[in-house]
């Protein structure tokens, strides 16, 4: 069983996610980092493992513009809350599908009805695929975009009652694969 931590703190997650973001992180890597400690202590993911299985989903997956990646990473977040790693587990994969849907409805309130990054940018739904070279991360870039704030909403963390069990804990299923080094 995974324990959250003594004093875990929904307010400190988001900032730790912020501050990830502003170091570099795409939105997908800053969300599910700011939990590293607790599933690598879980013995459900490591570090690296979580900076790469989330380095392509930036920028609504690979700057396509399409599902937004904080989101992205909340869904991911879905999976070590209420993992659903056997097929034939119906009432598990029910449990995580709910999670997700959780987490799209308050994405949603908070961002205009939307969990797709091209609209919470504002950009033209019409617009081609941008390069896949990542933005340089100026004060101009910061200001222009929604990202830090949408990546800091306490809303993208596992806080309310239905996402963490009563009791602080969260049940893996069994160890990730591991990448080599």
């Amino acid at each position: 069983m995974m324990t959250l931590p003594e004093g875990f703190s929904p307010d400190e997650r988001a900032e730790k996610a912020m501050s990830l973001f502003k170091q570099g992180y795409n939105c997908t890597q800053s969300v599910i980092l700011a939990f590293s400690d607790v599933l690598e202590a879980s013995g459900l993911a490591d570090e690296r493992l979580l900076k790469t299985v989330g380095s392509g989903f930036g920028g609504g997956m690979g700057r396509l513009r399409e599902v937004c990646g904080a989101f992205s990473g909340c869904t991911m977040m879905a999976g070590f809350i209420s993992p659903a790693d056997v097929p034939a587990d119906m009432a598990a994969r029910k449990a995580n599908y709910a999670i997700v849907q959780e987490f799209a409805e308050k994405f949603r309130n908070a961002n205009g009805g939307s969990i797709v990054c091209r609209e919470l940018l504002g950009l033209d739904k019409t617009s081609k695929a941008e390069s896949p070279a990542p933005s340089q991360r100026t004060d101009e870039y910061y200001r222009k975009r929604p990202c830090v704030q949408i990546i800091g909403s306490r809303m993208l963390t596992p806080s309310s009652r239905r996402s963490i069990p009563r009791s602080g804990r969260l049940s893996p299923r069994r160890r990730p694969p591991q990448i080599p080094k």
